[in-house]
């Protein structure tokens, strides 16, 4: 007993620590039997432990500084994985995506507060804490699903990124509504020169200064000093963010696109990660133990009204907002599937609203609670955003408003798989799912296609083609498509994170199929391989004939016959060049090893060659290649003008030297 009280006396919180960790080991196994996200239990552990509950835990002022170090180092890693050339590339979401959803919100909720009775005021405040959502819990889960670098994940990112930096001036206009301001104009402005500072130190430190100091610690090949140097470009470029007025949160993130500008990103990323998890749990208990489940009980059905309320609203506003910016239905719901929930910045507010009294502290358990449930479910809808997206596309609507969404209305799947065995399985049904599918229907052997374009599953369907919509990282397409009794599965789409993803869920149901994937860069080789790939492309060096040439091996198809087909492919590829001139064709012809086709998803919103009529930007003189064909939705393009434009969403078909293609890809697609 003794020994328990001295060990209190010299470290008072770690009491505290083992109730938390031990609790949640606890909660989160259970959690994990019942496929419950473990973000909900640490929320449950932090309700049980809070003074609401149990009151295991004393130190709360500890937890919550333990919790701020977690959302810190959440969006520092955030921010290695992001770029300052991928975060220009998306300044049309983050300065008017942004400032719409925001200012819509605060304009929705004020005018349906004020109808309730409340003061102006106050109407205004209820305004600022539901126009915010949560950062630490989306980007964490993002993270998990691999689909920050997708269109929706950049357009979340890019809303929660305005939203960071707008809680300052929130902040600030706060006392102003309690009547307790001196001069807000005359603060707001000194903050805007304190951001441009900012940013400014920002784009120095990433050019010269961080990339010269790593490469000098990297030289000395001591990992521990590596590390100290990446925790303290964290934490003091954070710092001198506070100190000037802006957040840590902002700082953090900053810090982290200064590290993503050298060479060391990745590997300063798997050494942080470990003690990002560690300290973001505490964020998740700190934020559970708000919650009083005995307040929750008495007001239940107000406050599921409430909550129901609060996700409508920011779901409508969220919808518009990236609808305003020209992206399509489908991203704009999954990007408001993504953050309808209120955030902790909201909970920093609110405590900010209780000290100007501006909320009574029932009104503010109220809040605690819709925050908290909106939080609680986020894990359940963003896992299954994409599926809920779809359908509401697909919903009966009136014949209107139905005209302007059947663009995008998703085909339901009606691909018969029952009998299906010792098929191929073409994952991705872009140029080299295409031109698979073709082969493998000359070959006589039986196939079947997931993608996850709702356009292209509509129109390859009517045709005929075995096609389905869905992820393939989801073990119920794959299972849909008899996986387990598939000979080979090829994976012909870009997107790295979601090619692992997949191999890892084909591998988890069945070892069964030879599984081919088709990869951008060498480098994606090796872990591809680690995950249960039997053979990895690089596009860098293969054709989409290297890939029928490898599927057909497996089905045990002759030489002879394979060099048919593979002349017959040849033959069909060619006549997609017919429109080139003699001259042209000539030459494709004599430096076939020289030259290849692409597919390219155009991932930016501005840059020099897109909205730009093609005349101007000039593609073919800088980049020696040529674009075949622009798909748009569920529009291809095939006889292409001079005042044609690339635009966000598009997918470009394009000729042209390995390298030239590269160059053009780096101008249309973030890496």
């Amino acid at each position: 007993m003794n020994q328990l009280i001295l060990a209190s006396a010299e470290m008072p919180m770690l009491s505290d620590i083992v109730v938390i960790f031990g609790l949640a080991t606890l909660v989160i196994l259970l959690f994990m039997r019942l496929k419950i996200p473990t973000i909900i239990g640490f929320l449950f552990t932090g309700a049980i432990a809070g003074p609401y509950g149990l009151s295991l835990v004393n130190a709360s002022t500890a937890v919550e500084v333990l919790s701020e170090v977690g959302v810190i180092l959440l969006l520092f890693v955030i921010g290695m994985e992001f770029s300052l050339k991928s975060l220009l590339s998306i300044k049309k979401a983050v300065f008017i995506g942004g400032s719409l959803q925001v200012g819509l919100t605060i304009g929705a909720t004020t005018l349906l507060t004020y109808s309730f009775g409340f003061d102006w005021n106050v109407a205004v405040f209820f305004g600022f804490l539901f126009a915010l959502s949560s950062t630490a819990i989306v980007l964490k889960l993002l993270q998990e699903y691999g689909q920050v670098n997708t269109i929706p994940g950049r357009t979340t990112l890019a809303i929660l990124i305005f939203q960071d930096v707008v809680i300052v001036p929130l902040m600030l206009f706060t006392p102003m509504l309690a009547g307790e301001s001196d001069n807000v104009l005359l603060s707001l402005l000194y903050l805007a020169l304190k951001g441009a500072l900012v940013i400014l130190l920002t784009i120095i430190s990433a050019k010269y200064i961080i990339p010269q100091l790593l490469f000098r610690v990297t030289k000395t090949r001591n990992e521990e000093l590596f590390l100290l140097s990446i925790i303290l470009t964290c934490f003091a470029v954070a710092y001198v963010t506070s100190l000037l007025g802006l957040s840590l949160g902002l700082g953090a993130f900053l810090a982290g696109l200064i590290i993503s500008e050298s060479d060391y990103s990745h590997h300063a990323t798997g050494k942080i990660l470990p003690f990002r998890e560690i300290f973001l749990s505490f964020f998740f208990v700190s934020v559970g133990m708000l919650f009083d489940i005995t307040f929750l009980y008495e007001h239940i059905f107000i406050i599921l009204g409430l909550t129901a309320l609060t996700f409508l609203i920011k779901f409508l506003v969220v919808a518009v907002s990236v609808r305003a910016i020209g992206q399509g239905f489908k991203e704009a719901f999954m990007v408001a599937f993504s953050i309808f929930q209120v955030g902790e910045f909201s909970l920093l507010l609110a405590k900010e609203g209780l000290k100007y009294n501006l909320l009574d502290p029932d009104t503010y358990q109220y809040f605690l609670a819709i925050s908290i449930l909106t939080m609680t479910v986020t894990p359940f809808v963003l896992k299954k955003r994409e599926d809920l997206a779809c359908g509401l596309l697909n919903l009966p609507l009136p014949s209107r408003l139905s005209k302007r969404l059947t663009n995008e209305s998703i085909p339901n799947i009606t691909l018969d798989t029952k009998e299906l065995k010792d098929h191929l399985v073409i994952i991705g049904y872009g140029l080299n799912g295409r031109n698979l599918s073709k082969a493998a229907k000359s070959a006589n052997i039986p196939y079947s296609i997931i993608e996850t374009n709702p356009e292209t599953v509509k129109v390859e369907s009517l045709n005929g083609e075995p096609i389905m919509y869905g992820d393939a990282a989801n073990d119920t397409v794959l299972e849909h498509v008899n996986i387990h009794k598939a000979r080979v599965a090829v994976i012909a789409i870009s997107n790295p994170e979601a090619t692992k993803r997949i191999i890892a869920s084909i591998r988890h149901i069945t070892q069964n199929p030879y599984i081919i994937v088709r990869t951008r860069y060498l480098g994606e080789m090796e872990e591809n391989l680690k995950l249960g790939a039997n053979e990895v492309i690089p596009e860098e060096f293969e054709t989409s004939i290297e890939i029928f040439t490898r599927v057909l091996n497996k089905y045990l198809v002759s030489k002879h016959d394979i060099d048919d087909f593979t002349v017959e492919i040849r033959s069909h590829n060619y006549e997609m060049f017919r429109n080139l001139s003699t001259e042209a064709n000539s030459k494709f012809k004599v430096e076939l090893p020289d030259i290849n086709f692409v597919s390219l998803k155009v991932e930016k919103d501005s840059g020099d060659y897109i909205n730009i009529p093609l005349k101007d930007a000039q593609i073919r003189d800088k980049f020696g290649i040529n674009i075949v064909a622009i798909k748009r939705k569920s529009k291809t393009i095939a006889e292409i003008t001079a005042n044609e434009k690339l635009k966000l969403g598009d997918t470009v078909y394009a000729v042209g030297k390995p390298e030239a293609l590269e160059k053009f890809a780096e101008e249309l697609e973030i890496e």
